[in-house]
């Protein structure tokens, strides 16, 4: 019986935390109304409120990464999912809006912590170049998965219970994590990542990141509250810019980077994170523009709204079993660029949106093509970012991985929202964006194609790791 069928209760389990962290971010998307209402908050509360998860979750993952791929898999996802069960508690608890605010903050912490440590452990438990491949394909749907559940569930609990009670779903999975995660191996045998090759921490360089990261995304987040000419949206964009400029400066000179210049070089991982991006954009422009179309403009309940989006995660779910076949037999880059062509078909059809257009031949076709593609382009993409990695720099692959997919609808949703309100009437602005939208992805399918004359798509990795193999073995028998 080969590893990957002995492991697989390991790789679900890891699997569900990857989805949790990504089901957390949605986890308001729908109640975000009725918790405004209920600490009457205006404007900016609501802004903060909405981004904090993110912001902190996207600013930490090169930081979660390097201490990943420092201390050990294991060990990080533990710490991980401590953090995020005890701030979702103090979540469902919050009396009150401070409470709440410094909450979500700290669930992003977690989740940058455990977002790269469960990809670290799934290399363990994967060491053969074909079985990792064939995980990280599964891998690169779960998190449209875990968005598309965040999007359905948040309407019907929040109408149904209260918005409290959706944080019930990230503490369920973290307890389950914690309680399961001595059943994961351990990245060396004694438990502890072996001290030769160990990465220094680059606090410097961590410090920097993560408040470049974290102000820039919040100016982009802003913007579409106070306009791009707002010194709010403004002064963190510069700021931001200004940190991150001074960490690639910082980054040049250091002995041991955090992210080595090198490693977004390779055309092909530099085109399968801009596939992991646009399509994340994509994905999270339609879940918010159609939600505010079908419950401002055409006066649908949030019942209806989250019902709305069955077929896409119908959609989703079979592109998503078949992803990982396909990606065996085709290759990744194909599945990638036909993924995002797909996706871009989908979008294309919504950006004929009117505000009489039907739900049956208006938006089904495009809510059905765009998972499809969605999914299989997240599975190849995933593949294409993590080829190549060794072991040792797993933790760092994974960080980038998931910051493209954080970064992607913080970036991607501002700039297509400020696009939409240049015209004049709301719902033609929805249209303008989604048809953007699908040329940005039409655009980065083609970059993804090209990049296949770069070099032959890798058949190996550069450490097959045979005594790692050996060692999971002797773990799980």
């Amino acid at each position: 019986m080969s590893v990957a069928t002995v492991d697989r209760p390991g790789f679900a389990l890891l699997g569900g935390v990857q989805a949790a962290l990504i089901f957390t971010i949605m986890i308001l998307s729908v109640p975000l109304p009725l918790v405004a209402r209920e600490f009457g908050l205006g404007p900016s509360g609501v802004l903060l409120l909405s981004a904090a998860y993110g912001l902190s979750f996207s600013a930490l993952l090169l930081l979660g990464g390097r201490l990943t791929d420092r201390h050990g898999g294991r060990r990080l996802l533990r710490v991980g999912l401590a953090l995020l069960g005890a701030a979702s508690i103090a979540c469902a608890l919050a009396p009150g809006y401070p409470v709440l605010l410094a909450s979500r903050f700290a669930q992003g912490v977690g989740a940058a912590l455990a977002a790269p440590a469960a990809v670290a452990v799934v290399r363990v438990l994967r060491p053969e170049p074909a079985d990792y491949r064939r995980a990280m394909a599964a891998w690169g749907g779960l998190s449209v998965l875990g968005a598309t559940a965040g999007n359905l569930l948040s309407g019907a609990v929040a109408a149904w219970v209260s918005w409290r009670w959706l944080f019930a779903v990230p503490v369920l999975v973290a307890l389950v994590g914690l309680a399961r995660s001595g059943s994961l191996p351990p990245a060396e045998p004694d438990g502890r990542p072996s001290a030769v090759g160990r990465p220094a921490l680059d606090l410097p360089g961590a410090a920097l990141a993560a408040a470049g990261v974290c102000a820039a995304s919040y100016g982009l987040v802003a913007s579409t509250e106070h306009g791009w000419r707002s010194p709010g949206t403004l002064l963190p964009l510069a700021a931001g810019l200004a940190l991150l400029c001074a960490f690639a400066a910082v980054e040049r000179r250091t002995a041991d980077p955090l992210l080595p210049p090198g490693f977004l070089a390779d055309r092909r991982r530099a085109t399968a994170l801009a596939a992991v991006m646009a399509t994340a954009a994509g994905t999270a422009l339609t879940f918010l523009l159609l939600a505010l179309y079908l419950q401002q403009v055409r006066g649908w309940g949030v019942l209806a709204t989250s019902a709305a989006f069955l077929p896409y995660a119908a959609a989703l779910l079979t592109a998503g079993r078949l992803a990982g076949p396909l990606t065996a037999r085709y290759g990744a880059v194909a599945v990638t660029a036909g993924g995002l062509a797909l996706a871009a078909a989908g979008l294309g059809l919504l950006a004929g949106l009117a505000p009489g257009s039907g739900y049956a031949t208006g938006l089904l076709p495009g809510l059905l093509l765009l998972p499809a593609g969605a999914a299989t382009a997240f599975a190849g993409a995933a593949v294409l970012a993590t080829a190549g990695v060794p072991p040792e720099r797993t933790g760092l692959a994974a960080g980038v991985l998931n910051t493209a997919m954080e970064l992607g609808p913080t970036a991607g949703v501002a700039a297509l929202m400020a696009l939409a309100a240049t015209r004049p009437s709301v719902v033609g602005g929805y249209a303008t964006a989604f048809a953007a939208a699908g040329t940005a992805l039409a655009l980065t399918a083609l970059a993804v194609a090209l990049s296949a004359r770069a070099a032959p798509e890798a058949t190996t990795e550069t450490d097959t790791a045979p005594e790692r193999t050996i060692q999971i073995k002797e773990h799980l028998s």
